[in-house]
């Protein structure tokens, strides 16, 4: 039985790491001149955004997702949250007449019970949500889908009373009435922590104390966690493990994170210092994106999966605020792009803000292994580069260019730099975790070559095993086909080790 119990225990370990992180978009609808429900699919289907997010449950933005794959994400308003938590009831009869008809040609797969309530304090509407939660499951238990729906609330990043240095992340303490609760509702049904994020705040109300590059994925320098001696690239990543050390600080340490929204809005008000443009929302929703799918993870959880949802599809000009809380969108009404945007992060790599001369990463560097890392730090980056990273590492197998010296720090080296040159050149490209270091002397030896992001030396570079710029393209189909055999082999195995257990 102890053998069953830690097979199945290393079986979701090890699966958990088969799944990148989702990107998915938030379809927001408070504006005047939105194209319809149906419109909006076909737009979504055609640049193949496959997780949505509503704010509701409308019937003809449910129907209109029918027969789709789309995994569609609906939301329980913050004005109905007090009804649901009075009575079961009522939950009940609003899954009934609200939910069910549409399921399952209509793909649910999370409901969200609230948004942003502890932002709300005229309502009091967070001291409705966890029991509003709680009578939704109830109601998905009694038709057998709380397994296949997952129950949420979406929260802002006040719930946090401190996010810096990260390892110092609190929550206030205002807010325990409800986190506590919560937590525990999450952690018991192994549902997601929901966030909404957004560096574009931090920079816009404190423009003298926050870097632009910094939140936009293309700073030149580290900020230090001076508790864990972490390096930060960006400001997304110290947000979220920002997060992660508060829930370990309340001893939650197996609940996910999700963020429900993130983005940058194309315009702006003058008090806004012109941050917002679409420039900027470019870069770093496309940075965002790349970083999501290419499961970078932050510094205190390298790696790690998460989804994350951009916000939004169009502009809102029903929105109150400034000018920029009506300009986050990606479409115009008319659905063509405000700007061009590749949802699944594998055109390319890290983008730079052109309209800031910004050309890091693009100048003659390389990225080695640092001679200071010890030999787990440089054993999991290079296990991860060569897979979730998706960094074709032929030349360092017996053999071949690269083998010699069979060193760790020597093909680490290797590795590192091809992920560095084929994602942009970036600082964040070489960082895995602060055991990368740039340099800017070829390291290049013999017939093993180092490549550049502009695909240079390439007298040698035939011999490197398909690690030249032509290669690059199909490095998506073979981790793919990676991913779906070490999968495959996981699941082989545990069915061998089952069967073995049930024989003893």
């Amino acid at each position: 039985m102890e053998k069953l119990i830690f097979s199945i225990s290393l079986l979701l370990l090890l699966l958990d790491g088969c799944y990148g992180g989702k990107v998915g978009v938030c379809y927001g609808r408070s504006a005047d001149d939105l194209p319809t429900p149906a419109k909006v699919v076909q737009l979504i289907k055609q640049h193949n955004i496959k997780y949505v997010r509503i704010y509701d449950y409308n019937s003809q933005v449910l129907k209109a997702f029918a027969n789709t794959t789309i995994e569609l994400m609906i939301g329980v308003p913050n004005s109905d949250l007090k009804p649901f938590s009075q009575f079961q009831s009522n939950a009940d009869t609003w899954l009934k007449n609200s939910v069910l008809p549409y399921y399952p040609t209509t793909k649910i797969t999370y409901i969200t019970v609230g948004a942003e309530s502890t932002d709300d304090p005229h309502t009091n509407a967070s001291s409705f949500v966890v029991p509003a939660m709680q009578n939704v499951l109830t109601a998905l238990k009694k038709v057998g889908l709380s397994r296949r729906i997952k129950v949420s609330t979406t929260l802002s990043l006040g719930v946090l009373s401190r996010s810096f240095p990260p390892s110092a992340g609190a929550f206030n303490s205002s807010y325990a009435y409800f986190l506590r609760p919560m937590l525990e509702f999450l952690a018991e049904n192994q549902s997601p922590f929901m966030v909404d994020l957004y560096p574009y705040y931090a920079y816009r109300d404190s423009p003298n104390n926050v870097s632009l590059d910094y939140v936009l994925f293309e700073s030149s320098s580290e900020v230090i966690d001076p508790n864990t001696g972490l390096l930060y690239k960006n400001m997304f990543d110290a947000q979220v493990d920002a997060l992660y050390y508060a829930l370990t600080a309340l001893n939650f340490r197996t609940i996910k994170i999700m963020v429900t929204e993130t983005g940058w809005p194309t315009k702006g008000s003058p008090k806004e210092k012109g941050a917002a443009s679409p420039d900027n929302a470019e870069t770093y929703n496309s940075n965002i994106i790349r970083h999501t799918v290419t499961n970078q993870g932050t510094p205190s959880k390298p790696g790690e999966a998460m989804d994350v949802y951009i916000f939004s599809l169009f502009n809102e000009n029903r929105k109150t605020g400034l000018d920029s809380e009506r300009n986050w969108g990606l479409f115009y009404p008319d659905q063509t792009s405000v700007y061009q945007l590749d949802f699944t992060g594998k055109k390319g790599g890290f983008r730079s803000n052109s309209s800031g001369g910004n050309s890091r990463g693009r100048s003659e560097s390389w990225c080695i292994a640092s001679s200071k890392a010890s030999e787990i730090e440089l054993r999991g980056a290079l296990d991860w580069a060569c897979g979730p990273g998706n960094v074709d590492c032929t030349a360092i197998q017996p053999s071949q260019p690269c083998f010699q010296p069979d060193t760790l720090v020597s093909h680490a080296s290797f590795v590192f730099n091809s992920y560095f040159q084929q994602n942009g050149g970036t600082d964040v490209a070489c960082s895995f975790g602060g055991v990368g270091v740039k340099v800017n002397k070829d390291p290049s030896y013999d017939k093993c070559v180092y490549i550049t992001a502009g695909g240079g030396n390439n007298t040698k570079a035939t011999n490197a095993s398909a690690l030249n710029s032509s290669a690059s393209t199909s490095h998506g189909n073979e981790s793919l086909v990676w991913n779906l055999s070490l999968c495959l082999v996981i699941l082989l195995s545990f069915s061998l080790q089952t069967t073995n257990s049930q024989a003893l």
